[in-house]
């Protein structure tokens, strides 16, 4: 488990806008906006999206191995970036827990949506400053 500064954590827990990089196949980053939440204890950033978006056909291409990835958010002078290996779960109580914790920090519940599905990423390396 990674070792983070109180403040850290509660950056984390703050109703924050980050952004999610995944690799193209040629290799270039593709950066989009994402909601997410980072689960310290486990070592889990979560992303919940549509599984046919851009991005989780990037992670899939990566195959068994989970795609490199990047979580970032920035508020003035204050930035945490969480790197690690991501990986696409569709089990049903794993993107319930996903929904659940995205309810909580971005104060609202996403609607239903059956194509769901949850981007983990096990997180390898916490940058951050502030």
């Amino acid at each position: 488990m990674l070792k983070h500064s109180d403040e850290y954590l509660i950056f984390w827990r703050e109703r924050r806008l980050c952004t999610l990089t995944t690799l193209r196949p040629d290799g270039s980053p593709h950066v989009v906006p994402v909601g997410v939440t980072y689960d310290a204890e486990a070592g889990l950033a979560r992303v919940i999206t549509n599984g046919t978006s851009t991005k989780v056909r990037h992670v899939r291409a990566a195959g068994s191995e989970g795609a490199r990835v990047a979580v970032c958010q920035v508020d003035g002078r204050r930035w945490a970036t969480l790197e690690g290996r991501a990986r696409i779960r569709t089990e049903p109580e794993r993107v319930a827990e996903a929904v659940r914790r995205y309810a909580e920090r971005y104060e609202r519940t996403p609607g239903p949506n059956p194509a769901r599905v949850v981007i983990e990423i096990e997180v390898e390396r916490a940058l951050g400053h502030g």
